[in-house]
């Protein structure tokens, strides 16, 4: 896409596409979808003015968009799913079951300190085994719905 092209339009449905995708709890946020999207469209016509290469106007671009959503707890709670209860349900359950299963896992999120780079560090095995249990505890007093 040549630089020019680069508007609100642009960064609001690359932000909505990664919200509706990972970040569900926070689909229905418009204002925070519309200024975070303002915000990168914004510093990336700066950055162009500024005679920056279009490469570097992506990057300061997408660092403004993206703050913040590098980790996410439902994609964390869908892999749960997937890796540990896909033998239960079909290929096409799998998401709307960790969409119900999101809330109930939230609790368990708020006992560690989440970060962007949450799942590279050591308490990241830790919260996945939580989870897990916190899933299997749920369908053996619930089954699978």
């Amino acid at each position: 896409m040549d630089t020019q092209q680069k508007d609100l339009s642009y960064f609001n449905l690359r932000l909505k596409g990664l919200i509706y995708s990972s970040f569900p709890e926070r689909a229905h946020d418009q204002k925070f979808i519309q200024e975070r999207s303002s915000w990168a469209a914004e510093a990336y016509e700066c950055a162009c003015r500024s005679g920056n290469s279009p490469q570097q106007c992506d990057y300061i671009a997408e660092y403004i968009l993206f703050e913040g959503l590098h980790f996410s707890k439902f994609d964390t709670v869908f892999q749960v799913v997937c890796n540990e209860f896909d033998t239960l349900m079909a290929d096409e359950e799998l998401r709307p079951f960790a969409l119900q299963m999101f809330p109930v896992c939230e609790p368990v999120f708020s006992r560690y300190q989440l970060t962007d780079d949450f799942a590279n560090g050591p308490e990241f095995d830790l919260l996945f085994t939580e989870l897990t249990g916190t899933v299997a505890l749920w369908i053996a007093e619930n089954g699978l719905q």
